[in-house]
């Protein structure tokens, strides 16, 4: 068994949403062990993106202005957008845009660490799936940062293991919203 097949993310928690309309803001809390300046690194230099996050960036996100192009990744068929960072305030604020949506990103010290807040605009219908695919996301960025490295697990790669859909359900409670209709599985991971 890799080690991709031992992570089983932790329950549902540290989130809620703000509803306006069919797009609702997810808001996502998480506590990590690393400082400010790592977790900045991971969210914006794209060799450390590969790593855990929903998307390739093909360049750097550290830069007010800049335009990077974002490719989703473990989905049937790769989708590509363009976006621009619009605030860029190393190393505690980063905004863009990605899937139709605002991202933000809040990094504030915590003791030795940062509490690193997330706010991810999201079709209201896919609000609990997106809630599981950045829980799942943001763990895998903390144990890479701890160096006990994990496989990424993002888009339909996400949806191979019972993990993702126990989330998914656990969010869909947690805000009072209908479960998804859940994708077949794919085949098990070998």
């Amino acid at each position: 068994m890799g080690v991709g097949e031992q992570y089983v993310p932790g329950p549902a928690s540290g989130t809620h949403i703000r509803k306006e309309g069919q797009t609702w803001t997810l808001i996502l809390v998480r506590e990590l062990r690393h400082p400010p300046e790592r977790v900045w690194e991971a969210l914006t230099d794209p060799a450390h993106l590969r790593e855990w996050a929903p998307f390739d960036a093909d360049g750097n996100l550290d830069t007010a202005g800049a335009t990077v192009k974002l490719t989703t990744v473990g989905a049937a068929r790769p989708f590509v957008s363009e976006t621009t960072v619009t605030r860029a305030e190393a190393p505690r604020l980063l905004e863009y845009r990605w899937g139709g949506g605002d991202i933000r990103w809040e990094l504030e010290p915590l003791g030795e660490g940062t509490r690193l807040t997330l706010w991810a605009d999201i079709n209201r219908r896919f609000i609990a799936m997106g809630a599981a695919g950045w829980h799942i996301c943001i763990d895998v960025l903390d144990r890479r940062l701890s160096g006990i490295p994990i496989r990424r697990w993002a888009g339909g790669e996400a949806r191979k293991f019972g993990g993702w859909q126990r989330l998914t359900a656990e969010y869909a409670r947690l805000f009072g919203v209908e479960m998804p209709p859940m994708p077949p599985k794919a085949g098990k991971e070998s």
